[in-house]
This record gives structure tokens, sequence and C-alpha cells, in this order.
């Protein structure tokens, strides 16, 4: 028995060793994830509207306009059936995708008189309680909730006298009560410049010399009126003879909002009109739409010492789109699951893909798509699979779990680029027994992927039109 004896110490010593290998691998792989709280999502279900679900009124710092962006969900008043409302969401976001994928498609082939049929649908709002962003402006003097979005051009209200228009939370404006309203002219450059911005001519109308508008969406959606300029008032900061269209004829899916604002790149865009100020340049920080008291700002200028980002801002350049030269484009060069690096085609030589505030999930070509998801599933075996749901195929059922630990899902743009997707945009909550990677394949390799907003949340994007650039930093989005 005294002979054995020294084997103990040996074997606490290979026990020791062994735990210690085992307790730095598991340290290792959690640096590659993060934990998900799932009561939030559980609480979600259980809440009503938020009482203060309207933008605040805007405020100017330094130089910059900021406005606060409140998701347009939290507006929409009492619980929700969320099965009803998630496939809802689904079917609208699809709609817009698909109808940005043939509008690219008309423009490549320049087949332009299609474009009235296959602009970008602006799926938002109290019907359907789509995942858009809205601020507040006054416009003539009167205070207007607008749908923000990076892919449309003109920024239009509903107004009296009113053929047909949906039910929305403002009063209707009327031009006929503001002093400083004009009316643009059918002969004007600014009339002309319609075509480009929306796809349609504008025309003249009854009287002869007023130029009217009309944007068809590809979901059936459509505003139509009177091209008009009036007076646009935020923070303090005031845009005299501000273009914008007076909707007389406005159906679909816009909600409670007053109207839109265009963020894109055309002339008569915010962007454009306001270049003289701001320079070209706005940011915003998308807040959780978990959280019914979160909010976000938009910020007009280039002064970045309002920002509260988190990491230094990084900047990849826009990367020109011939087809749609009016929307935003990058070029993304990988994608990393929990810190590896995906293999896929599309990486080969860069994916030119477009950013959008309006369209919600990530759409990417089939073999990045099809990378990231097997990757996925390969780190998150551990949890059970669940149906999927609409164009989400990889969903699993954590209604067993009260936190989660998630990979970390990393997008690589040209430049070195690093983009963290926030913890709260790599799923999208259908129940707790429904969990869904948030993220979707495109029909084929040739179509343009598309960073929706759902990835975009708590982080600051920048986007800078002088010097062709889009910025990204981490950020907790807050107005306050």
């Amino acid at each position: 028995m005294a002979e054995a004896t020294p084997l103990l110490p040996l074997m606490h010593s290979l026990i020791f060793v062994l735990l210690l290998f085992t307790t730095d691998t598991t340290v290792n792989c959690s640096q590659e994830k993060k934990q998900l709280d799932l009561l939030k999502f559980l609480h979600r279900e259980q809440e009503t509207h938020n009482q203060r679900c309207w933008p605040q009124k805007p405020r100017s710092e330094k130089g910059v306009t900021i406005l606060e962006m409140k998701h347009h969900g939290f507006c929409s008043g009492k619980n929700k059936n969320w099965d009803d409302e998630s496939q809802k969401r689904l079917i609208a976001d699809n709609l817009r995708v698909k109808s940005l994928q043939l509008r690219m498609k008309n423009a490549a082939s320049g087949l332009l008189k299609d474009l009235s049929e296959a602009q970008i649908p602006l799926a938002s709002g109290k019907q359907l309680h789509i995942l858009n962003y809205v601020v507040a402006v006054e416009l003539g003097g009167k205070k207007m909730t607008v749908i923000v979005d990076t892919g449309s051009e003109l920024t239009w209200v509903q107004c009296e006298p009113c053929k047909s228009c949906y039910t929305q939370e403002d009063p209707l404006f009327n031009p006929a009560t503001s002093p400083s309203y004009r009316p643009i002219l059918c002969n004007s450059s600014t009339c002309g410049a319609l075509e480009f911005a929306t796809g349609n001519s504008g025309v003249c109308g009854t009287d002869g010399s007023a130029c009217n508008y009309i944007v068809s969406y590809g979901d059936g959606s459509h505003t139509s009126g009177e091209l008009g300029s009036d007076s646009l008032n935020f923070g303090g900061t005031l845009v005299k003879n501000f273009i914008f269209g007076c909707g007389q004829s406005n159906q679909g899916l816009f909600g409670g909002a007053a109207g839109l604002i265009g963020l894109g790149r055309s002339q008569l865009s915010l962007v454009a009109q306001t270049s003289w100020q701001f320079g070209g340049v706005f940011s915003y920080c998308l807040p959780s739409t978990e959280d019914y008291g979160a909010s976000g700002s938009l910020i007009l200028g280039d002064n970045s010492s309002v920002y509260r980002n988190t990491t230094p801002i990084s900047f990849t350049r826009m990367v020109p789109n011939p087809q749609l030269p009016t929307l935003y484009s990058l070029n993304l060069t990988g994608i990393s699951i929990g810190g590896v690096a995906l293999q896929a085609s599309a990486f080969s030589s860069g994916s030119g893909l477009l950013i959008d505030s309006g369209t919600v999930i990530t759409r990417l070509a089939p073999s990045a798509y099809t990378a990231l998801r097997d990757e996925f599933l390969k780190q998150f075996s551990r949890y059970p699979s669940a149906p999927a749901f609409s164009i989400l195929d990889t969903c699993f059922d954590l209604s067993k779990y009260k936190q989660v630990n998630t990979p970390t899902l990393k997008f690589h743009f040209e430049g070195g680029v690093e983009v963290n997707v926030d913890i709260e945009g790599v799923f999208y909550f259908l129940r707790r027994d429904q969990a869904c990677l948030a993220i979707a394949s495109l029909s084929s390799e040739d179509e343009i992927g598309i960073i929706g907003n759902y990835q975009q949340k708590n982080l600051r994007v920048v986007y800078d039109s002088k010097e062709s650039r889009l910025g990204f930093g981490q950020e907790t989005c807050s107005y306050v």
C-alpha cells in the first residue's frame, strides 16, 4: 500500500490540469458569445403601449439638430396578438424587398416606365406595427410625426382637401392656412426632378400650372397630390421653401404617421435640401424594439461631439450603384459568427449591398446566408429547434430558458471596418418557444443584399454624402 501512495498526487495533478484545460476552453468560447436575457421578451407579450410613444420636439446643439426617434410600433395602442402581428410584419417586409429587387432589375434593363410599379414599399404603422421609426417636425408651423426612410427621396404629408386619406394621429396639413405655402410650377426644373427621385414625371394639375406628383409602391400603397414648398422647422433650424409632396390621395400601410421624410440622395431629399446647413451629413441611432421606453436620435450635421458612441466611428466608402444611385450602398467583405470567419463565394471579391432604415430583416446572397446559418446552428446546437416562420427558416424553442449564450454576429466591410450586431438584433422573437435567426436569404446570387434596421439597433450609423462614406460605432441609443 505504501508503494501506491505516490500515485495519488499524480492523479490529483492530472485532474487539475484537465479541469484547467476545460475551464480555459470555456472562457475562450464565452468571449465569442453574449448572454441574451429572455425575460424582456416575455414581458413584451404582456405590455400595453407606452404612454409617451410619439417623439418629443427636436433640439439644436453645437451646430447640429437632434430629433428623437421612436419605434412606430409602440404607438399602436392596445395589446397585440404577436403571432398575427409578426406574420404581418414579415409579409410587408418581404414585399418591400421584392419590389426593391424588381426596381433594380428594371433600372438595369432600362425599363423606366416600370418604376412606378417597382418603388420601395413603405410598410409601417398602426395597422401592421411595422418596425419603422418616426420623428417630429414642424411644417408650415404645424407639428407632424413622419416616418424616417433612407430608401425614399420625396418627403410628403397628407393634405387638405383630401380626396382619399388614411387615418393619422396629427391633424391634416392645410396649405390654405399657411401663408408661406407655395405650389411648385409644372414647367419648373424642380418638377422635372421628380422623375429621377420617384421614377414618375411631374404633370400639370387641373389649373394648368401646379406640378402634380405620384409615388406608387410595390405593395399597392401610393401617395399623390401637389408638389409644393413651405417652411420646415426642427430644433430651431428653419428651412425656408422646403419642397415636399402635399398628398391628397394616400392609401396603404403608413399607419398613424402624417407622412414620410425622405433621406435618400436625390436633390429632393431632406439631405440635399439642407446641405447648406448640415453639409450632407446625418446619422441615427435606432433604439431597441423590445424596450417600450426606448428612444433613439436622428442627428443632422457632422459634429461628432454630440454622439454618445462607446467605440470610435469607423468609416467605409459608399459604393456607386448605377441601378439605384439614390440609395446607399457599401461593400461587404465578410461575416463572422462567434469569432469564426465564414467562407462563401459572395465574399470572394466583396459583396455590394444596401443599407436601409426601412427594411427590417437583413437579406444575404444564398451562399453567404447558407454559410452563416450552418455556422450558427453548429454553435447553437445545444438549444432545441422550432418550426420555421415565414421568411425565417432557422428557429429555436427557448421557452425553458431565462438566458441563453448567443454567438456574436459581426459584419466586415471594405477598409477593415467591423460592425458588431447588437445582441437584440440576432433573434426575431415570435414567442418564447419560437425565436428565429433574424436574417433571411435572397432568392438568387445576383440579387443585392440589404442590411436591415433590425441589425442596426444600438449603433451610431453616420451617412456622409459629401465624403461618400458610411460610419459605424457602438452606442446605447438615447435621446435625453
